[in-house]
C-alpha cells in the first residue's frame, strides 16, 4: 500500500511537470515560428543572390506557423487539465490557503471537531461537483461535440472535460484521507497553507543570513 501511495505521489508530480512542459513547449514553438520567418525574408532581401534559399525557408516557417492554429486551443486544454489535476495535488501538499486564525485559538479537541466539520463540507462540495460534472461530461460524449481547432486530431470537448470529474474524485479521496487522519488523531486541522507562518519563517531566515 505504501509503495502504491509513493507511486501515485510521484505520478502526480510527473504528470503536472509534463503538463507545464507541454504548455511551455507548444507556446514557445508557436511564438518562434510566428516571429523567426521574417528574419529569413529580411536576409533574402539583403543578399539577393541567395534570396531563393532564404525565401523558401521563410515560406516554410510561415506555413508551419499558420498550420499551428491549434496551439492556443491545446494550451488552454492543457491548462484546464493542470487546474483540475492540481486541485487534489494542492490538498495533498497543503498548497491551498486557509483562514484559521480564530480556530487556532481554541483547544485542540475543539480544533479537531471544527476540522472534521470543515472536512465534511469539503467532501460534500467535491462529491456534488463530481456527480454533476460526470453527468455533464457524459452528455458531451453523447453529443460528440468536436473541440474547436482540435477536431482535426479527433479531439472532442468530452475528452478535454473528462478531467473535471476525475479531478473532483481525486479531491474527494484526498479529503477522505484527511478525515481518516483526523479521526485517528494523526492530524488536527485540514493541513492548509499558513501564509503568515511562512512569511515569518522567511523573515527569520533572512535575518539569520544577515
Amino acid at each position: 500500500m505504501q509503495a502504491l501511495t509513493r507511486f501515485w505521489a510521484r505520478f502526480e508530480e510527473a504528470f503536472i511537470a509534463f503538463l507545464l512542459a507541454a504548455m511551455t513547449l507548444v507556446t514557445f514553438v508557436y511564438v518562434v515560428l510566428n516571429n523567426v520567418y521574417t528574419l529569413f525574408y529580411t536576409l533574402g532581401d539583403k543578399w539577393e543572390f541567395t534570396s531563393g534559399f532564404f525565401f523558401a525557408i521563410g515560406d516554410t516557417l510561415m506555413g508551419l506557423a499558420q498550420e499551428m492554429t491549434w496551439s492556443v486551443a491545446l494550451t488552454k486544454a492543457l491548462f484546464g487539465w493542470l487546474i483540475f489535476f492540481g486541485i487534489a495535488y494542492g490538498v495533498r501538499t497543503a498548497g491551498h490557503l486557509g483562514v484559521d486564525a480564530v480556530v487556532k485559538l481554541t483547544p485542540r479537541p475543539v480544533q479537531r471537531v471544527l476540522a472534521m466539520i470543515a472536512c465534511l463540507c469539503c467532501l460534500a462540495y467535491a462529491g456534488v461537483f463530481m456527480i454533476a460534472s460526470y453527468s455533464w461530461v457524459k452528455t458531451l460524449f453523447v453529443a460528440g461535440i468536436a473541440a474547436e481547432d482540435l477536431d482535426q486530431f479527433g479531439i472532442e470537448l468530452g475528452h478535454i472535460a473528462i478531467i473535471v470529474p476525475i479531478g473532483f474524485a481525486m479531491v474527494l479521496i484526498r479529503y477522505l484521507e484527511i478525515m481518516w487522519r483526523i479521526v485517528t488523531h494523526r492530524q488536527t486541522g485540514l493541513g492548509l497553507a499558513d501564509e503568515a507562518a511562512e512569511a515569518s519563517k522567511l523573515a527569520n531566515d533572512i535575518e539569520e543570513q544577515r
